[in-house]
């Protein structure tokens, strides 16, 4: 750094001592100008005595210049003042308005454009109609017009000044919203990311986990009475928990750098695996029965994928608390550009509470709005976040008679689906 530029960070950090500094340059050339005379003819210059008056007024007028940022308004009327009075009394004359000059800039730089108009109109008209009415050089006389010049470039000085420090301030603005929407578009984006991993985490450990603790209970319950069907329960562990490991490898191998070669490629499960997941819940004692009247309509894969969660996550729970005499009821039917699914089970429910720590069921509609607040679990708040960021329609709740339904309306036309056709 300079040492002009390290004066001028230090002049900038203590503004009243600019300001002084300042005002004693302007004193000077006010000084300098009083003295002096040009001569009529030629370009000399010879001396001259100003009068007391005039050398008081000059002072005056560079003290007040030190109050400029504090009392921008008062300065200008002050050193206005006495401009008019070294106009009307100064003969020969001082360059008081030097003063004014400097006021009015600091005014304009430091208000908005219609002050600047009313002040430097203002400004201009007195001083220069004093000049020329009652000062003592005829009124067409150089100084006089010299004054009108003056005036108007320091308010357009100021204005200029005001304006760039504007538009300066403009763009930092733009700047900082730009770099706080970033990061808020970063945190949200982190939010929705740790969201969606979580929901497909409970989709993948949930369910086969359900499934393991049911067969592992069959097979220590029959283990010393019916070993063949113990060591049947004991396959069926073992099967569920080689499932459970490559479910949650595919889904942990998202998470993986983009171009990693070991990452997996197996397609996320669809309803064309809906046979075998009912298959996987009889084998555990549950009766299900598929019904399915969709005409062999191919799914988007968000939707595909949607519909699968939701039945895998429906049977999931009758299996955990419908009771062990429950039977399931699956179907999922094309309804126009819609794709609906329901789980239907008849059991009475156990007595640790309502269905994964929901309510007495709820509706979530496409804009996130629920009937029904959950609780504490997160099945069915993950399903009703599947569904909703497909902009489709879910509803739970316990069924008349006893029992409980899961129904999920999605819609066909999905913004992912549309994405993947453009």
């Amino acid at each position: 750094m300079t040492p002009l530029a390290r004066a001028h960070r230090r002049l900038t950090a203590h503004p009243l001592a600019l300001d002084a500094a300042l005002a004693a340059a302007v004193l000077l050339c006010m000084l300098a100008g009083s003295f002096v005379d040009p001569r009529e003819q030629g370009v000399s210059w010879e001396l001259r005595t100003p009068d007391p008056l005039s050398l008081l007024l000059i002072v005056l007028g560079a003290a007040a210049l030190v109050l400029r940022r504090r009392a921008p308004r008062t300065v200008l009327a002050v050193t206005g003042v006495l401009s008019v009075v070294e106009s009307v009394t100064g003969d020969p004359r001082a360059p008081v308005a030097m003063a004014a000059v400097v006021a009015l800039y600091t005014v304009a730089s430091t208000t908005d454009r219609p002050t600047t108009l009313r002040a430097g109109l203002l400004t201009t008209t007195v001083l220069t109609g004093t000049a020329m009415l009652a000062g003592p050089l005829p009124w067409y006389a150089q100084d006089n017009l010299a004054l009108l010049a003056w005036t108007g470039i320091g308010a357009t000085a100021g204005d200029a000044v005001r304006s760039r420090r504007a538009v300066v301030q403009a763009i930092r603005d733009r700047a900082e919203r730009a770099e706080r929407t970033r990061e808020e578009e970063a945190r949200r984006r982190v939010a929705e990311e740790r969201l969606r991993i979580a929901r497909d985490l409970h989709d993948v450990v949930a369910h086969h986990i359900a499934l393991v603790n049911v067969q592992a209970g069959v097979a220590a319950h029959v283990m010393d009475r019916r070993p063949d069907q113990a060591k049947e329960a004991l396959a069926h562990v073992r099967e569920a928990g080689r499932s459970a490991l490559d479910e949650l490898r595919a889904t942990v191998g998202l998470l993986r750098q983009s171009g990693d070669p070991e990452a997996p490629t197996e397609p996320a499960p669809g309803l064309d695996r809906l046979d075998d997941l009912a298959g996987t819940f009889r084998s555990a004692g549950l009766p299900v029965q598929v019904a399915r009247a969709d005409h062999d309509t191919r799914l988007p894969a968000a939707v595909d994928l949607a519909a699968y969660r939701v039945i895998q996550e429906a049977l999931t729970n009758v299996r955990k608390h419908a009771g062990p005499d429950a039977r399931a009821e699956v179907s999922v039917v094309r309804v126009g550009p819609r794709i609906e699914v329901t789980v239907l089970d008849d059991g009475p429910g156990d007595a640790t509470g309502p269905r994964d720590g929901t309510g007495p069921g709820g509706t979530t509609g496409p804009d996130g709005t629920t009937g029904s607040p959950d609780g504490g679990g997160h099945g069915l708040l993950g399903m009703r976040e599947r569904v909703t960021a497909l902009r489709g329609t879910l509803t739970t709740g316990p069924r008349y008679g006893g029992g409980f339904r899961v129904h999920a309306i999605l819609p066909l036309d999905t913004p992912s689906a549309s994405e993947d056709s453009a």
